[in-house]
Formats: C-alpha cells, structure tokens, sequence
C-alpha cells in the first residue's frame, strides 16, 4: 500500500514518462498485489485547477474523476476528521500547503509511503517517502 501525491496521481494517468523508475515500478507493483491510496483532497487540488485553467485534462471533470478511480488498485480515501485534525498538529517544522498536510497526515496515519517528488514532503522527516 502507498499514497499518491496529487501530482504524481496526475502524472500516472496521463503522462507516465514524468514519474521516476523508482516511482513507476512501486505504481506497477501495487496495481498487482497492493493498494494506490489517494486522498479525496487530490480529486478536490484537481477540480480546483482544471476550473481555474491552470490544468487541462482531455474531458469534463466528471468522466475523469469517473476513469481515473477505476484504475485497478485505486482507492479514494475519503477527508477523515481524523486526518483533518492531525493534519494542523504534525511534527516539526512543514509547510502551510493544507492539501499537502492532509495528505502527509493520512500517510503517517496509514504508516505507509508516500510517493511524491515534491522537495517539502521528500525533506519532511516524519513521514516516510519514496521517488
């Protein structure tokens, strides 16, 4: 079991060649015999910039959100109070990003990797990570 970032999500589905190996065989591995773990906040930083222009996918947000769960292994973990709480009390010193918070915070609470490529979460020592 992993958690996706959003941009690596993104990157999965539509332009796989962005993911790094390491990335793409643990992805491939975990469609065979695991779980690729997405936070709802993901489908919600999506909607967000395809509504502002700042992403454009190939059709209406909807049939997108419609395929891109049916992947096999995908789950979409919905916003737990849980994660939303721990997410305003992690450990250390990270960043104000509450999409990024909440989705670190459903990582650790998982204790599952988080695969990303973003620098902040990769250099953020409570939470394991992999890219």
């Amino acid at each position: 079991m992993i958690v996706l970032d959003t941009h690596v999500w993104l990157w999965w589905l539509h332009d796989p060649a962005k993911l790094s190996p390491a990335a793409d065989k643990l992805i491939q591995q975990e469609q065979v015999s695991g779980t690729l773990i997405l936070s709802a906040i993901s489908v919600w930083e999506v909607a967000v910039k395809v509504q502002s222009g700042k992403l454009i996918i190939p059709i209406d947000i909807n049939r997108w959100y419609e395929l891109a769960r049916s992947y096999p292994s995908t789950v979409i973990e919905p916003l737990s109070p849980v994660d939303a709480i721990a997410s305003t009390q992690l450990p250390g010193d990270f960043h104000k990003d509450p999409a990024d918070r909440i989705i670190v915070s459903l990582a650790r609470r998982l204790a599952v990797p988080l695969l990303t490529c973003d620098r902040k979460i990769l250099d953020y020592e409570h939470v394991i990570t992999a890219w």
